[in-house]
């Protein structure tokens, strides 16, 4: 039996998914094609590739389709360049209703295997059924002090962009 530190949304009859169930690591080299005229990683490819890790991740926890509804935080910490390694690491944090939140970090890693964080971006995911509407997604399964840490900042940042939404901001 595994040890199950918590259980979010247990009890509503849905089903219930580990947080490692879903997690995602996708690993990209940075190509010429990849780079701006200041010999930088255009900071849209950036975003196109966190996009499809969040999706993935959303995919793999809810079966479904999913759309992107919102992003949070999207801000360039290191530069990236030409030949860099990037390291990009997905993981569901929170779960609403029909959405999910996913944390994207992405890192560049040097030749001897030393990282640097890029970027920490969060996602809001929505869950679609075969019409393409709002579905209900499985709850999460908290394992770790880590986990539960993740889900409370989650539920934060959910208030927030409810409050936001409220206040049309």
């Amino acid at each position: 039996m595994e040890n199950r530190m918590e259980i979010k949304n247990g009890g509503s009859g849905r089903p219930m998914r580990r947080v490692a169930d879903s997690a995602v690591t996708q690993t990209q080299i940075v190509l010429s094609s990849h780079i701006n005229g200041a010999g930088r990683l255009f900071g849209g490819q950036l975003m196109e590739w966190i996009d499809i890790v969040a999706g993935v991740v959303a995919r793999r926890h809810s079966h479904c389709n999913q759309t992107t509804a919102s992003v949070d935080n999207l801000q360039f910490r290191e530069a990236v360049h030409l030949n860099d390694t990037l390291i990009l690491l997905g993981k569901i944090t929170y779960v609403g209703n029909t959405s999910m939140e996913v944390q994207v970090d992405t890192y560049a890693e040097a030749l001897n295997g030393d990282r640097k964080l890029v970027n920490t971006a969060f996602f809001v995911m929505v869950a679609l059924d075969e019409n393409d509407q709002p579905t209900q997604v499985p709850g999460l399964i908290l394992e770790t002090g880590e986990e539960k840490a993740s889900w409370e900042a989650g539920k934060r940042r959910n208030d927030l962009r409810r409050q936001r939404r409220i206040e049309n901001y």
